[in-house]
């Protein structure tokens, strides 16, 4: 059926044409078809499928490439969205990754859950930011000490009166009671090699070396 220009052009009470409102349908329809709702945990986060798409070979990143009308375990047809039975607290840090390029670690869970979390999501944990990285490794090096304090790890005993000290930021005081002990008795070392008979130790190594 042909439609007279004058009447496509017509305008509305609002001022508006047709063709604009023609417009403004396929936008905002546009728009919708480039959302994307996730459920993780219970809770819900809408976003978009462009946003998704920011951090490439990711589990996120591939969802943007399913069709709706395929059969997947993780979409519901019903409440048009996709469900994640996973950490949602977690998953908030997750998803402002892909928002702002940033990875936070949360400071609420410890670093073994954290990471359980980001392999699951595809994520390399090296992109964590340096102002997190310290706590996410906190049971790494934790773990490392356990180990050291056990009897692991050291050459020697010197190695490891020297690396509990480090371990426990007192190298200073360790290297302290030293040097007062070489202080204490090198006087008296002294004495015993230059004066062989300033004392019956001194003789009896003066014998002995003679």
């Amino acid at each position: 059926m042909h439609v007279p220009l004058d009447r496509v052009m017509e305008e509305d009470e609002d001022g508006e044409s047709a063709v604009e409102r023609l417009v403004s349908m396929r936008a905002a329809q546009a728009a919708q078809d480039n959302k994307v709702r996730i459920n993780v945990g219970g809770i819900r986060h809408e976003t978009y499928k462009s946003t998704l798409r920011n951090i490439p070979d990711t589990r996120l990143a591939w969802m943007t490439t399913i069709s709706t009308s395929s059969t997947t375990a993780d979409y519901d047809p019903i409440t048009c969205e996709f469900f994640f039975d996973r950490h949602p607290t977690m998953f908030e840090a997750v998803l402002n990754y892909y928002r702002t390029g940033k990875l936070h670690a949360p400071t609420n869970v410890c670093g073994p859950a954290f990471e359980e979390e980001l392999t699951f999501w595809g994520i390399d944990e090296k992109q964590i930011e340096p102002c997190c990285w310290s706590h996410y490794t906190q049971h790494r090096d934790a773990q490392e000490t356990l180990h050291k304090l056990q009897g692991g790890g050291f050459e020697s005993e010197d190695d490891e009166e020297e690396d509990v000290a480090r371990i426990f930021g007192i190298e200073e005081a360790c290297e302290t009671e030293k040097n007062q002990w070489y202080r204490k008795w090198q006087p008296r070392i002294w004495t015993l090699l230059e004066e062989p008979y300033s004392s019956r130790a001194a003789l009896v190594r003066q014998n002995f070396c003679c």
